[in-house]
């Protein structure tokens, strides 16, 4: 019995009353980043400068508390606080509290996330599910163009967090970056905390572990590139508001870029803005990743053991004939030739490609001669602007059935026994009805 009312006591904590939650402290979040075997990194923005620790603990056994260290929440860093709670468990589910100034705060939303499980050299690899999307615009009319709101069924995050995914990987544009917001740090931390604050996202960010890639919109301008001189702010604020890994090229902290392991599955984070020349520009050096990161970059597939490798990148990679002629990465011939071609040279298996940007979904297969397809996943928008761009499209690769000109995001669903393993594709719709669906076979990837 006196389990039973702890467990009472804790879920009245979280689950209070919306008007609580409303008058508590919390700007947007708490939101859940980084998390592996044994620690998760949290965040949270306040509405006014103040001190925040947070408590976990596992839902199993509320009675034992896991606390993260007090972090000062101050206006210089836009009432963000972020701490990491160690030691967790792995395989684990974790319930949470904000506690702000020594008191609990009330949250409107459940505070919920899991830990990975621990299955190397012990079962086979896990089932778990990854979602993805990209292009997020909320309206702020002030700042917006006049005419009919881009932005939309923001619903649609309610949606994704039904379906109760371990992961979250956000594919670029996550924020768009206005007019009004060029040229101060104060306000590009307006357009991410306007973002950030939405109330319909709120449960998301606390129900999974979110991961962050860029594209151009929340990098710089509309196709901004390595010419864009604001990236250091940009850049910064970005890291401000994610909580993803650490640097995988500390030694070039211009870059964003980092991996992280699920499961079986490795996903490599990729920063397609920093190194990019011009898309039009014609003559000279043309890279898109970079030399440092697309170097970085093999060598991290060659060495990795995951059964599924997939590489996050906010432009499209194979689409050999988008319809605007400036955005994607078989635009970048020399490059986008080189990455192929280390692939099938250094016989690099499961490799898979995750991209957003089009403002609609598709699925692009590319057969190579003496080795297995590569497929490229690309979903956007979630809640901005659809466009029929991609019926103009020459791409060779499309898979018949995967056009969807409609709001959308991806759920990636890992499945069956290591000898076996399964990944099934799903596009879904805002109100999460799936759209379509594929199965790949982890043996057809070798």
């Amino acid at each position: 019995m006196r389990g039973f009312r702890s467990l009472a006591l804790l879920f009245c904590l979280l689950v209070a009353p919306a008007l609580t939650a409303q008058d508590a402290p919390i700007l947007s979040g708490p939101m859940v980043g980084h998390t592996t075997l044994r620690s998760a990194q949290l965040w949270v923005q306040l509405k006014s400068p103040g001190k925040v620790r947070f408590e976990v603990w596992e839902e199993a056994s509320p009675e034992k508390i896991v606390r993260s260290e007090e972090v000062a929440a101050t206006a210089e860093n836009a009432g963000i606080a972020k701490a990491t709670v160690y030691p967790l468990e792995a395989g684990k589910s974790y319930l949470g509290a904000v506690v702000h100034e020594g008191r609990r705060v009330a949250l409107a939303h459940p505070f919920r996330f899991r830990t990975p499980v621990f299955w190397q050299h012990r079962s086979d690899p896990p089932n778990f599910t990854v979602a993805a999307g990209s292009c997020v615009f909320v309206n702020e009319t002030a700042d917006d163009r006049p005419g009919k709101p881009y932005g939309g069924e923001y619903a649609i995050f309610q949606a994704i967090a039904n379906k109760r995914p371990d992961v979250m990987v956000w594919l670029g544009d996550t924020i768009y970056l206005r007019e009004p917001d060029f040229g101060s740090r104060a306000g590009i931390v307006h357009r991410w905390t306007h973002g950030r604050s939405l109330p319909d996202l709120q449960p998301l960010l606390s129900s999974a572990a979110h991961y962050f890639i860029w594209d151009d919109h929340d990098y710089g301008p509309n196709d901004s590139d390595r010419s864009y001189s604001e990236k250091g702010i940009t850049r910064a604020v970005f890291e401000l508001f994610t909580a993803n890994p650490p640097s995988a090229l500390p030694e070039h902290p211009r870059l964003i870029t980092n991996r992280f392991e699920w499961g079986d599955v490795e996903f490599f984070l990729t920063d397609d803005r920093t190194d990019r020349a011009p898309n039009k520009r014609t003559t000279g050096e043309r890279p898109y990743l970079g030399r440092d990161q697309l170097r970085w970059l093999i060598d991290a597939l060659v060495g990795s053991t995951a059964t599924f490798k997939i590489i996050c990148v906010g432009n499209q990679v194979l689409n050999d004939g988008p319809s605007d002629g400036i955005e994607g990465y078989s635009l970048y011939r020399e490059e986008h030739r080189e990455l192929l071609e280390a692939l099938q040279r250094e016989r690099i298996r499961g490799v898979l490609f995750l991209t957003g940007d089009r403002h609609a979904a598709e699925l692009t297969r590319v057969e190579r001669p003496g080795t297995y397809p590569l497929y490229d996943l690309t979903t956007s928008p979630l809640t901005s602007g659809v466009s029929d761009r991609m019926l103009k499209d020459k791409n060779t690769g499309r898979v018949e059935g995967t056009m969807l000109l409609e709001r959308n995001f991806a759920l990636l669903r890992f499945s069956g026994p290591r000898s076996a393993r399964v990944l099934t594709l799903q596009v879904c719709k805002t109100d999460g009805s799936v759209a379509w669906e594929r199965k790949i076979e982890a043996k057809e990837l070798r």
